[in-house]
């Protein structure tokens, strides 16, 4: 198994990983995505458009790790998605604030934490306002419907502007599909979309016996990432799923 199996690391923040601290860029992860800066009318920066969180992440210390060298900075969500896509509009508002504010950081990029799927009848008014976000922007996306990825891939190409990228999701940590078939999509989506435009979320989690979620095993994680060798892959997500010990493994496993 090669050493760098990914290229990033996604870290959803909440009270429990705020001293975010882990091996990743031993299986390669360079580059940091932050899900969110700001979440449910919290800051997670200092002199935020919402209400600072009570403790902060430390973005100095969190500057200086080897994976996360670049970091592509999330902007304002919410943690309900019914409620995150009813309030677009003050969410693109909040995140032009937060995206003007100085971070110790090297940003490379923007992320929108509005999620998207092909059910989402309203995600194609999201085209005209992503205009008011800076560049380069991300977008995740994922297949809830299952309309399958030559459907799913024509759908974007009918609204997302052109200069917008994807996380593609792919489904396995909650097996919605496998990763055979996740692989399918994001080729698609690479044809359809460009190769810089494309990136996929290896879901490093499976559901647990009596409900919620546990990290994925050294084989299972495995598998997966040689399904998506010569793919961009981010792993969602390090603190919660992807411990020392796992990275250790993943390093060890021929």
């Amino acid at each position: 198994m090669p050493k760098k199996m990914i290229k990033g690391m996604v870290w959803q923040i909440d009270n429990e990983t705020l001293d975010l601290q882990g091996s990743w860029d031993k299986i390669g992860a360079q580059t940091l995505l932050v899900q969110w800066s700001a979440l449910d009318d919290v800051s997670f920066v200092q002199d935020g458009p919402w209400p600072q969180a009570e403790r902060l992440p430390n973005w100095r210390a969190i500057a200086r790790q080897p994976w996360a060298k670049d970091v592509i900075l999330g902007l304002a969500g919410r943690s309900d998605e019914t409620a995150a896509r009813s309030d677009v509009s003050n969410l693109i508002a909040i995140s032009e604030q937060l995206a003007k504010l100085p971070t110790p950081l090297n940003v490379v990029g923007w992320y929108f934490p509005v999620e998207i799927d092909s059910s989402w009848q309203g995600a194609t008014q999201l085209g005209p306002l992503l205009s008011r976000l800076p560049r380069p922007l991300w977008l995740s996306l994922y297949d809830s419907a299952n309309v399958g990825a030559e459907t799913l891939a024509q759908w974007l190409d009918t609204w997302l502007p052109e200069d917008v990228g994807i996380f593609f999701q792919d489904g396995v940590g909650v097996h919605a599909r496998t990763a055979a078939v996740a692989r399918v999509h994001a080729d698609v989506l690479l044809r359809r979309l460009g190769k810089s435009r494309v990136r996929m979320i290896a879901e490093a989690f499976r559901p647990k016996e009596g409900g919620g979620f546990r990290p994925a095993t050294v084989e299972e994680l495995k598998e997966q990432l040689q399904i998506y060798e010569g793919l961009t892959v981010y792993l969602f997500d390090g603190p919660h799923y992807v411990s020392d010990a796992l990275v250790n493994k993943l390093t060890l496993t021929p």
